[in-house]
């Protein structure tokens, strides 16, 4: 084992001599190892943090919630389009049929939005989302007010003109003041605030606060009552979400009069559609990115395998007194492979420091977590031995088999 350290020490060493006396060969030959590695450690770091990223922010849509919509999420072409744009509304009367015969649900809550300037006394807030839900909301959406409360059933039913503000239009209307019990205008009208939302934060870069909650049923009356409702289930579980799906595929069906064989006029989604589409993009970009990474690998690996030609050539005369003198093809074939692999150590190691420094910085200017893991290092060493070896092993194979005799006679 100690003869095999010198041997590697001694490699290393001629190694180093070898790129100092050839500093732009060796810069130029290592920039192809440290494209590639920073390509690819960068690659799977960044698309390692959009999947925490993406994960975590459909997660708040809630793993167990399904949803009735006109139209589905995901449309996928123009003729699809052009074949669903023309279904009917979503009717408060469907939503009303679901809520009383569904089994599979611990809440059904109708969902209708659109966005307004709100207005306390001289201020006003633009661009302010409006939805008309019901109480149930704060089950579906595991959301409560942090002051006050939300409006009941009665409160609904008799479409009573109040509201539940969220945490940022409470914060830049009201200031400082406590806006429950206060009056907002909505759309010309005046309601009075029951409750605040506690703060809920953003969903990719959407801000979850900047909204007023009030009854469906005012929503209808005051913005048009021919607009269309999204209804949203949550689960008992989320072992029965599937059940549930074809639950309100049936009842739905059942409440739009469709005889077995007519497509559905409505689209059931969750949140795992929306999972799926996004493993599917990152797919296509693992591939793309990955082959940009490889054959970068493999330019570099080739201007390895180059300047180790390049060196055999230059060192003919100094192989051959070495064999003359003793060494054997294994201590020839070992000194060019370890020149090798510190040559694209070199390229490796600025490669991991580069990403390491590119990752900080897209971790700072985006929500992205994006982090380089310890296995990226040891994937950054496997890559070192690796293209090390491999494009080294014809040069220094080629060194190990030279004649002493005819290596003496070179010029």
């Amino acid at each position: 084992m100690k003869y095999s350290w010198t041997e590697f020490g001694e490699g290393v060493r001629i190694a180093t001599q070898a790129l100092k006396a050839n500093r732009l060969r060796s810069v130029l030959t290592t920039l192809g190892i440290l494209i590639g590695v920073v390509v690819v450690t960068v690659i799977i770091s960044v698309i390692q943090g959009m999947n925490t990223y993406v994960t975590g922010e459909l997660s708040s849509l809630g793993t167990d919630n399904v949803f009735v919509s006109r139209y589905p999420w995901m449309i996928t072409s123009w003729e699809e389009w052009l074949r669903v744009r023309k279904r009917p509304r979503i009717e408060k009367e469907h939503f009303e049929f679901l809520e009383k015969y569904v089994t599979l649900a611990e809440a059904v809550v109708p969902e209708v939005a659109t966005r307004r300037t709100v207005k306390y006394r001289t201020e006003d807030l633009g661009g302010v989302f409006i939805y008309g839900t019901t109480d149930k909301y704060m089950v579906s959406s595991n959301a409560m007010p942090e002051f006050g409360r939300f409006f009941t059933d009665n409160e609904i039913h008799h479409r009573r003109n109040v509201c539940v503000i969220g945490w940022e239009v409470a914060d830049k209307l009201y200031k400082n003041k406590d806006p429950v019990g206060k009056r907002i205008k909505i759309g010309g009208q005046s309601f009075r605030i029951l409750g605040v939302m506690e703060k809920r934060g953003q969903m990719f870069d959407f801000s979850m606060d900047n909204n007023v909650m009030i009854p469906y049923t005012v929503f209808l009356k005051v913005f048009g009552k021919h607009r269309s409702l999204d209804i949203q289930a949550k689960a008992l579980s989320p072992e029965v979400v599937g059940e549930l799906k074809d639950e309100l595929e049936a009842l739905m069906r059942r409440a739009r009069g469709l005889r077995v064989g007519e497509e559905s006029d409505f689209s059931v989604n969750e949140q795992s559609q929306l999972l799926e589409v996004y493993n599917n993009l990152t797919k296509v970009l693992w591939i793309v990115l990955i082959g940009i990474g490889s054959i970068a690998l493999l330019v570099g690996g080739i201007g390895i395998m180059n300047i180790m030609l390049v060196s055999v050539t230059e060192r003919t005369r100094e192989i051959g007194i070495r064999k003359a003198l003793g060494a054997k093809r294994r201590v020839i074939l070992w000194q060019f492979l370890v020149e090798s692999m510190f040559i694209s150590s070199i390229g490796v190691t600025l490669g991991i420091l580069i990403s390491i420094g590119l990752a900080t910085l897209v971790k700072q200017v985006s929500p992205i977590p994006v982090n380089i893991s310890a296995w990226v290092a040891f994937l950054g060493i496997g890559f070192t031995i690796s293209i090390g070896i491999f494009f080294g092993l014809y040069p220094a194979s080629k060194a190990a088999r030279l004649n002493p005799i005819e290596a003496l006679r070179y010029e």
